[in-house]
């Protein structure tokens, strides 16, 4: 069967920015005319707002969520001959990072409910070099932050929380990345939450000195305009993707809201359909991808698709599968590699109207059914 015109994308970026458009504009147009493309105030601006809406101390603004994992890592002394643990169920740019900085990427398996991180799994991978845990906070839900963190603090390891898709997350209360011992990095990547218009991110740390070092660091070591103290290379935010994160930063409850109500629908309709995320009322998850399981996913995917539905899978390939990173001795992950063949991450952004979102749990029953 030809697939029919998709009426529910995954993702409509313009009508995500068409209702910001004159703000968005307005705030381009005040960088263009004081000149300060690069830092400068809007980006020290922004800084001191999302520090303020997280409720950390310090933040750092830096040209992309990879970037805040590379230097992050790299501003704790992480490099040749270190290991850091994380998970291979999620985007490939955390595990890059790591091998960025010289040091070597274990992964350890997730929790077959939650799909993240599980900390025993964590403990059972740590060995004399590993140095850190980067637990990834994925589609918007929490990891188990009083285990790792717990773990991490009796094993002497940084706990760096991947962070870039749970902008505005809370455990148990707490947002993601306030502990005391914790560093937090987050994406601001168009697809995010709270997206910028190209690629951004930021750092959160409660050190003032680890703030002064990730500085420097994103700016070529440059302790000033003339002196360079430390060899490093060009990772800083521009001042026009701060100035429209700036705007978009004033809508964001909006926007988790939207997704947490669309996520209500979802449940509602699809219970005992399908295996939905967790839910857990301790948390505020946010949502920045509803991720449903089916053994029959790319079945699923395939009737939706013919319906004019689009899901996507997030993600197909784990990272101890991918090209780059497959290796003869790394263990198996049994659970990681179940989860991978049954996700499919169904429309949620904020723009999809109820409306929308109405035809496409019509088209997901009908789905359902010719698969049963």
């Amino acid at each position: 069967m030809k697939p029919a015109p998709l009426f529910a994308p995954y993702v409509d970026l313009p009508a995500q920015n068409r209702p910001l458009r004159e703000a968005l504009l307005a705030a381009v147009a005040r960088v263009l005319e004081h000149g300060q493309l690069i830092l400068g105030p809007e980006v020290e601006a922004l800084e001191e707002r999302v520090a303020g809406y997280l409720g950390v101390p310090h933040v750092v603004g830096v040209g992309s969520g990879t970037d805040a994992l590379v230097l992050a890592l790299r501003a704790r002394g992480i490099g040749a001959g270190h290991e850091v643990i994380t998970t291979a169920h999620g985007f490939v740019a955390t595990a890059s990072a790591i091998a960025l900085c010289g040091a070597t990427p274990v992964f350890a398996d997730i929790d077959r409910e939650t799909m993240l991180l599980d900390p025993a799994a964590v403990a059972r991978a740590i060995t004399p070099r590993t140095r850190a845990v980067i637990p990834v906070h994925l589609a918007g839900h929490p990891c188990d932050l009083d285990a790792l963190e717990e773990l991490c603090a009796r094993r002497s390891l940084l706990l760096l929380e991947d962070c870039a898709q749970a902008f505005g997350v809370r455990f148990r209360g707490r947002g993601v990345a306030t502990a005391p011992g914790s560093v937090g990095c987050f994406s601001l990547h168009p697809l995010k939450v709270l997206a910028a218009c190209g690629d951004a991110g930021f750092i959160t740390t409660h050190d003032a000195d680890e703030r002064d070092h990730l500085r420097r660091l994103r700016n070529l070591g440059l302790r000033d305009r003339d002196t360079c103290v430390e060899v490093s290379d060009n990772r800083r935010l521009h001042a026009i993707q701060a100035a429209m994160i700036a705007v978009k930063l004033d809508h964001v409850d909006a926007y988790i809201a939207a997704r947490q109500a669309r996520a209500a629908r979802y449940r509602a309709a699809l219970a005992g359909r399908v295996t939905l995320p967790p839910a857990d009322d301790e948390h505020r998850v946010i949502y920045s991808a509803f991720v449903i399981r089916h053994p029959r996913r790319d079945a699923l995917r395939s009737a939706l698709l013919q319906r004019g539905v689009d899901g996507k899978i997030h993600y197909p390939i784990p990272i101890h599968r991918q090209p780059a990173f497959a290796a003869p001795e790394r263990p198996p992950l049994p659970i990681t590699d179940e989860v991978v063949d049954q996700i499919l991450s169904l429309p949620i952004a904020p723009e999809m109207s109820f409306e929308t979102q109405t035809r496409v749990i019509a088209a997901l029953e009908e789905a359902l059914e010719e698969l049963a």
